[in-house]
């Protein structure tokens, strides 16, 4: 058995920001994908996903007692599977902020949810928001607390425009330039990031006042200026806007960047080679780097691996 392939994404725009309702953008990213899997001779990982598997569907037995309006399973059928060994072969690095667990949750709400909404049926913004409150209730299991919005990209593997929590939809991007000297590219910190902590340290943050302001006077504003620059092809505005963004991070997130990474932050900033952001919730795993030009930033960042995702 193996079931179909669900991909990765990359929030390009929105980490933190969309839980105080700033627009977000996040794009499938099919360098690393996973499946559901049987195997005859099942390697230590897949066994150790299989034990986890079963963690899920225990608590997704739970979900579906309590919420029975908002979705069912087919659990005779997954717990079945489970018991013949069925594990997620996955090539998405776990705490990387890239939707490991997202592409999970997808691929068991494909195969074994009841009455499920489908990627080809007319997906009206009020089927979106159900699939997303599904997703949030599933992935709640990996993170305490979810959007949803990580499974959600996994499942329809389009390119989604989150305009606030209510209202999000699919998009289109701008086409990549192959040729371009600009570039959107991972940098591997080398540390594998838990999103719990980060959320929670976070969330103690919003307590302070000037936190809060901070956040919708800067942060928030810069997101949105980013997303709206990006989805309109608008380069120039969206490096003087990823510009101020970078700085903010590095001024208030400072706890969700990796310590080694705060100078090199600060470099791509002073010399305008590259500018960093967080990629998913921090703390380790990979950071999102912008730059008008590839080159450049290779050689300036020569010490560290860069995986490009989109190139202008």
């Amino acid at each position: 058995m193996k079931g179909p392939l669900f991909y990765s994404k990359i929030l390009l725009f929105g980490e933190y920001g969309i839980i105080k309702d700033s627009k977000g953008l996040s794009i499938p990213y099919n360098f690393y994908n996973g499946a559901l899997k049987v195997d005859e001779n099942p390697s230590p990982e897949a066994i150790k996903s299989n034990e986890s598997l079963r963690k899920f569907a225990s608590y997704l037995d739970n979900l579906q007692a309590e919420n029975s309006e908002l979705v069912t399973f087919n659990l005779e059928l997954l717990n079945q599977d489970i018991e013949r060994g069925m594990y997620f072969d996955s090539s998405i690095p776990q705490g990387y902020g890239v939707g490991s667990s997202g592409a999970l949750v997808a691929a068991i709400y494909d195969k074994y949810a009841n009455n499920k909404i489908t990627v080809l049926e007319n997906l009206t913004r009020e089927k979106l928001l159900q699939l997303k409150a599904v997703f949030s209730q599933m992935e709640s299991f990996f993170h305490g607390k979810s959007s949803g919005l990580d499974p959600l990209n996994s499942y329809l593997s389009l390119p989604i425009l989150i305009n606030s929590k209510d209202n999000i939809e699919p998009t289109g991007i701008p086409s990549q330039s192959m040729q371009g000297k600009g570039a959107v590219f991972l940098l591997d910190s080398g540390i594998v990031g838990e999103t719990a902590p980060m959320v929670t340290i976070f969330m103690e943050n919003l307590k302070d006042k000037g936190f809060r302001s901070m956040l919708k006077n800067q942060f928030v504003k810069h997101t949105d200026a980013c997303v709206e620059n990006f989805l309109q092809g608008d380069i120039k505005s969206l490096f003087t806007n990823t510009k101020k963004l970078s700085k903010v991070v590095l001024n208030h997130f400072k706890p969700m960047i990796p310590e080694q990474f705060h100078n090199v932050w600060q470099n791509g900033i002073d010399t305008n080679d590259y500018y960093l952001k967080l990629c998913g919730s921090g703390g380790g795993g990979y950071i999102l780097g912008f730059t008008q030009d590839l080159e450049k930033a290779k050689a300036s960042l020569k010490d560290y691996e860069l995986e490009v995702v989109y190139q202008f």
